[in-house]
């Protein structure tokens, strides 16, 4: 096959484009410029979007001994990834902007260009597996549940699966990295990348002060009965079930520490409240994508609401507007604009937005 395989500038993306070079597919690599100014995003060797990326990615094809280009994406990143996370904090809700870049970036504007250039599958070196299944192409965890990412693949359509490869599903991260050594590739300590790629100094809450300086510009900290307890100069500092960062200058009554319970964006209020006021034991989900068939009745299940969080044992009906889950095991800290990624065993049953939680 001819494959096109998206190298990030870290180990894992190299030594996937060389096991895609190995099993003998004809293999080009390609490097996604994300930034309009390369300088405002992150510094340092960290294996996304910056311009050290970009180089390692080049060394790296020309050792695997493929071609290599980089694309300019960065206006389609700009506005469906970086506005879009934006806009959501706006709203009071917490986005994850690497699902939105896979879902958006990686296996649509990539994908598309790729089966419009004669390419016939995206190579990347995410973990996870696939399998043909009795509805298509199913989507695994990968054996590495420390470094499973089919999370944030969630997103995937079966005509997006049917066009992947990822050949690191099936291997653990140690082994990914000597593997990395003996070929030769200059990326195998390469430390691996955890920050949001677009704010460049890690810190989520500067560069949200400076981004949405105009659009909410302070409210109340209140208690769960309306006590107020201080005030903050944006809601869009908050997420649910944050600790850390509150400046409340009463304290509780118990003595215990407080959370972030709810956010009102429009008011600007921001409710805290005791740990166990965070217990979710529902949510509501909107825009659905189911991997196969779409269930048309409630199934047992397992489901995901973080990036690295556990599973949950819960019940998903679904419905017109999307599903809901009654989680049989509550979970805490869970916000509006969350994936819900729902498992059978290994399998990614479908995914969701989280529009709204049950608390209790």
């Amino acid at each position: 096959m001819r494959v096109l395989a998206a190298m990030s500038g870290g180990v894992d993306s190299a030594v996937a484009a060389a096991r895609a070079a190995e099993a003998g597919h004809e293999v080009t690599g390609i490097h996604l410029a994300l930034s309009r100014n390369p300088k405002s995003y992150r510094t340092g060797a960290r294996g996304c979007c910056t311009i050290e990326d970009a180089n390692d990615a080049r060394r790296a094809a020309d050792v695997i001994g493929i071609p290599f280009y980089v694309w300019d994406l960065s206006d389609q990143f700009h506005e469906a990834v970086v506005e879009d996370f934006l806009s959501e904090y706006a709203g009071g809700r917490t986005p994850n902007p690497c699902l939105r870049c896979n879902e958006k970036i990686k296996f649509a504007a990539v994908l598309d260009r790729a089966l419009a250039l004669g390419f016939d599958a995206v190579v990347t070196g995410h973990y996870a597996r696939l399998s043909e299944g009795p509805d298509g192409v199913e989507l695994h965890r990968a054996v590495d549940a420390g470094k499973d990412q089919s999370y944030v693949l969630g997103v995937l359509t079966q005509e997006q699966l049917r066009h992947s490869l990822f050949p690191l599903g099936d291997s653990p991260k140690p082994a990914v990295r000597d593997e990395a050594t003996r070929r030769g590739l200059q990326v195998a300590d390469k430390p691996d990348s955890h920050d949001i790629c677009f704010i460049s100094d890690g810190d989520t809450g500067g560069w949200l002060a400076d981004k949405l300086s105009d659009v909410n510009r302070g409210g109340a900290i209140v208690s769960a009965d309306g006590e107020v307890l201080g005030t903050h100069e944006g809601s869009w500092r908050f997420t649910i079930g944050q600790r850390k960062g509150l400046r409340i200058g009463t304290p509780a009554g118990d003595g215990r520490p407080r959370y972030v319970l709810n956010i009102e964006p429009v008011s600007g209020t921001v409710t805290v409240g005791p740990r166990e006021a965070l217990s979710v034991s529902g949510l509501d989900c909107i825009r659905p994508l189911w991997s196969g068939a779409a269930p048309t009745s409630p199934l047992e299940a397992t489901v995901q609401l973080r990036a690295h969080g556990e599973e949950h044992r819960a019940v998903v009906t679904p419905s017109a507007a999307g599903f809901s889950v009654a989680l049989l095991d509550p979970a805490t800290g869970i916000a509006p604009g969350q994936a819900c990624v729902v498992y059978d065993g290994t399998r990614v049953v479908g995914s969701g937005t989280i529009a709204a939680t049950v608390r209790g």
